[in-house]
């Protein structure tokens, strides 16, 4: 026997439909579901769905608070068990050779290309000549010693003779070069370099290449930015070290003139063109 505690009465074997009840629809929801279930779970009993098709009142009931909290611990459990997912990076060897920090800093590259065999020109027990990666003419070598000496400014009086034997170096590549008749070619430092590790440029003045593009590249070179090898020696025997005069970078700014007979052109492609005259190939 179930017993019906709204309407006050027992009744035996009767299935009552808590929702057709007054009383029930003027509970809490949370009221009408503590009374279902202990509908539901007296001995005896039954329990059926509204034949009318109301679900109403039928609801989940919310989880109670320690096991919410219960849930949110193994959900934070999860998250921290989540392997983190790699992400690899392929870095490219672009201009100026950009590479990762784990490799070094793009301006680090010559001590990269200085040991790679395909690279090397030319090599001894003190220097060794590479091919400069974005030359500037038709030839353009660098002459750097196995030393590491970061610039012009590290240079002092005991690097006189290795900076003489760079030279040495320098004049002997020219001399084997099937060109050289025809061509020019001066050596020398740049007074603010942008790559690490002393380098001397050893370059062919028809400055016939793809690779020269800006005024920047054009003043580097036919300015008094590019230091005579010569004038270095001459500064390290005299004074023991090399002297950068202060405002070099404002030389790279300056407008574009033949360096062969000083005329001014107003683009690199006129200047290129204009050089074919003194360069014929």
């Amino acid at each position: 026997m179930i017993k019906c505690q709204f309407a006050g009465l027992s009744a035996r074997r009767v299935i009552i439909n808590p929702f057709s009840c007054p009383t029930y629809r003027q509970l809490s929801w949370v009221e009408v579901q503590k009374r279902l279930l202990k509908t539901k779970n007296a001995p005896g009993s039954k329990f059926k769905e509204d034949p009318t098709g109301n679900h109403g009142g039928t609801k989940r009931p919310r989880e109670s608070a320690s096991e919410n909290r219960e849930n949110q611990r193994e959900a934070q459990k999860m998250k921290v068990d989540k392997p983190t997912e790699k992400v690899s990076v392929t870095v490219s060897h672009g201009d100026a050779t950009k590479t990762s920090e784990s490799v070094g800093h793009w301006s680090q590259g010559l001590k990269t290309s200085m040991q790679d065999p395909k690279m090397q020109v030319y090599k001894d027990d003190k220097v060794v000549v590479i091919k400069d990666k974005y030359p500037k003419a038709r030839y353009h070598w660098l002459v750097l010693p196995w030393q590491s000496i970061s610039s012009l400014k590290a240079l002092r009086e005991e690097h006189c003779d290795l900076v003489k034997h760079m030279q040495q170096v320098a004049d002997q590549m020219v001399q084997q070069c099937p060109n050289a008749s025809s061509l020019r070619f001066r050596t020398g430092y740049h007074a603010i370099p942008s790559m690490s590790h002393v380098h001397l440029h050893v370059i062919s003045q028809d400055f016939d290449s793809p690779c020269l593009k800006n005024k920047k590249h054009w003043n580097s070179f036919t300015t008094d930015y590019f230091i005579e090898s010569h004038d270095v020696i001459q500064m390290l025997e005299t004074n023991g070290k090399v002297t950068v005069k202060e405002g070099m970078s404002e030389l790279l700014k300056l407008p574009l003139r033949c360096h062969m007979c000083r005329k001014e052109l107003p683009t690199i492609p006129a200047l290129k063109e204009h050089l074919k005259s003194h360069f014929p190939r």
